[in-house]
């Protein structure tokens, strides 16, 4: 199926003008200009950008653009105001007497409810170094040791392990959280250069609180570096060291829950009568709430104002102080985002998340916050929170469906049967409503995330060097900031989220792919080189059964990515009508796109277009 005829409007700067310069949001009372292209041949008489004035539907007429000699498309303009902090639009199209909605998640030929309306936010975008960026994910306990690790006892709680053992991780083995491999954060620091290679530019690590797992998600307290990962002073070393080189680090703070053994949880345990008691959601039994069944997890009470200021709120809090030196950090992404502030009838995750984002940018102007969600994030990232989400369902899942081995061993992440293996137009169509639903700016703000220590490898998934490849290429080349869970470059494998948490086998060269490691490079100095790819709207050129195609445009140039899971033609035929175009990057170099013959195998190429 051909789309570069169908009608187009996306939140991109192509299509969207605050008048207040390139991606800059627009102010309450703005006029902002709204743009849609239709095909020349389309015969759309009318359109109307319609939006919601305090939830009343109101519409203003758009005016067409006349066609120049040998133009392929005609170009509709309107202008919408910006009454509401977040302003919901769409258009309505008339061919004659009949009418058509043009939504966020496409074109529709019955009236549907205003979930996928296009949005803009009168509220700040996230900063521009977190756009631009690459993030690489590092689980500290299984990166690299340093020198310094050798030295340090192991606690009572753990279970210590070689870096080439197994990972335990089957039959809800007691020893799995327990199993300690001894990675710390000078490891990291040693391995930067590493870093460097992939071409991320910022630093995202899982807790470094002390929590008496190998994960730390269960912390003990907020107020210092777990000492098996090097103390303080560590962190202080990898907080320079990253600083230097010009890059941004970021922390991951669990605002959902602390663990059992945290000193406010044992102050509330021993004493009824301590402020600490309301911190959490204890039960007349003296039991309490906790997160998803986990006793070593109880959930913390965002309606207590004490729990905010000490967590979440002012300069005093736990996201405040890790923010200024020595640390530094320049943003958080926060654990159970999804969760936190919620529990049955209570919910205050909005207010959660606005306290966090104004108490980080308080700190730095431009700090960033973004909230883990593997579940629907629609309505909790408008643009005062979290600046997007880790964006599982609006990115990862679509893509391991349609990528996935029909023989790979990778469980689902959350669900009890495997992923399914589905087609172009299924992958096409779960992009297109999510993006609709989450908003333009919430989805080029969000992660796009192949997997992370949650979740199976994509290597596991998908089965092959080639097909990992397109599906880095796609996390490379469609809106979102992509976020490398570190071994992912080398062809690291895992059946699910433990398994995943293989050690890095520096010790062992000779088992990395060096072919995808360098295929990570070039994608992330592409990413860097051409602005379309960071900021780029996104216009679906063609898809197909294997096949999908698609246009980044941007003012400064747009580039053609086409992909493929399996051989089959060029697509030559999307050039037709188009300028000729460079060939900038195959994730397989044996391909040569330029011929008409028929694709070997699996392949992404990307062409930058005049």
């Amino acid at each position: 199926m051909t789309c570069l005829d169908q009608p187009h409007h996306d939140g991109s700067s192509v299509y969207l003008d605050t008048g207040r310069g390139s991606d800059a949001p627009p102010r309450l009372g703005d006029l902002v200009t709204v743009r849609v292209r239709t095909a020349a041949t389309d015969p759309v008489t009318a359109m109307w950008v319609r939006t919601t004035y305090d939830a009343e539907p109101v519409y203003h007429l758009m005016v067409a653009r006349p066609l120049g000699e040998g133009e392929d498309a005609r170009w509709w303009h309107g202008a919408l105001p910006v009454h509401n902090p977040v302003t919901h639009y769409r258009f309505l199209l008339a061919r004659g007497d009949e009418q058509q909605w043009l939504t966020g998640s496409g074109l529709v030929d019955h009236d549907v409810p205003d979930a996928s309306d296009f949005m803009v936010a009168a509220h700040p975008e996230a900063p521009d170094w977190a756009r631009d960026g690459v993030v690489y994910q590092v689980f500290p306990d299984r990166f690299a040791r340093s020198a310094a690790a050798d030295g340090r006892p192991v606690p009572a709680w753990a279970v210590p392990a070689g870096w080439d053992d197994e990972v335990v991780f089957e039959g809800h083995d007691p020893r799995t959280p327990l199993q300690l491999f001894g990675g710390d954060l000078d490891g990291l620091t040693d391995h930067l250069d590493h870093v460097a290679e992939v071409g991320a530019d910022i630093v995202y690590t899982t807790p470094v609180f002390p929590g008496e797992s190998n994960h730390r998600y269960n912390a003990s307290t907020f107020d210092r570096v777990d000492p098996l990962l090097g103390g303080d002073e560590a962190y202080t070393r990898l907080s320079r060291a990253v600083h230097d080189r010009g890059w941004r680090l970021v922390g991951d703070l669990t605002t959902n829950h602390t663990g059992d053994t945290h000193e406010w949880f044992r102050t509330a345990v021993s004493d009824p009568e301590a402020p600490e008691r309301d911190y959490y959601h204890f039960r007349d039994d003296g039991s309490y709430e906790c997160w998803m069944g986990h006793h070593t997890l109880p959930k913390v009470d965002h309606t207590s104002p004490a729990l905010r200021a000490r967590m979440v709120e002012g300069p005093d809090s736990v996201v405040a102080r890790w923010m200024r030196p020595p640390f530094e950090l320049d943003g958080w992404r926060i654990d159970v985002a999804n969760m936190t502030g919620r529990l049955g009838a209570v919910d205050v995750a909005h207010d959660v998340a606005r306290a966090v984002r104004r108490t980080a940018t308080a700190e730095r102007a431009d700090a960033w916050v973004i909230g883990e969600h593997n579940h629907d994030a629609t309505g909790d990232v408008d643009g005062d929170g979290w600046h997007g989400a880790m964006n599982y369902s609006g990115f990862s899942w679509p893509l391991w469906s349609w990528l996935r081995d029909p023989a790979s061993p990778a469980r689902a992440f959350g669900r009890p049967v495997p992923v399914p293996r589905r087609d172009g137009h299924a992958f096409v169509r779960a992009l297109r409503d999510w993006q609709g639903s989450l908003g333009w700016r919430a989805t080029a703000a969000g992660w796009n995330i192949l997997g992370s220590h949650d979740s199976a490898r994509i290597r596991t998934v998908v089965g092959s060097a080639e097909v990992h490849r397109v599906a880095a290429g796609l996390q490379f080349t469609m809106p979102g900031v992509p976020m490398v869970f570190a071994g992912d470059e080398i062809g690291l494998e895992g059946v699910l989220g433990e398994d995943a948490r293989r050690p890095m086998p520096w010790h062992r060269r000779d088992s990395w792919d060096h072919a995808t490691l360098a295929t990570y490079a070039a994608l992330a100095g592409l990413r860097r080189e051409h602005p379309a790819l960071r900021r780029g709207g996104l216009r679906w050129a063609h898809v197909g059964v294997d096949e999908v195609a698609y246009l980044r445009e941007h003012p400064d140039g747009t580039l053609l990515v086409t992909a493929r899971r399996a051989g089959g033609p060029v697509l030559d035929a999307l050039r037709e009508g188009l300028p000729d175009g460079t060939l900038l990057l195959t994730t397989e170099d044996a391909v040569d796109p330029a011929v008409g013959a028929a694709h070997a195998g699996p392949v992404l190429t990307v062409h930058a277009l005049a």
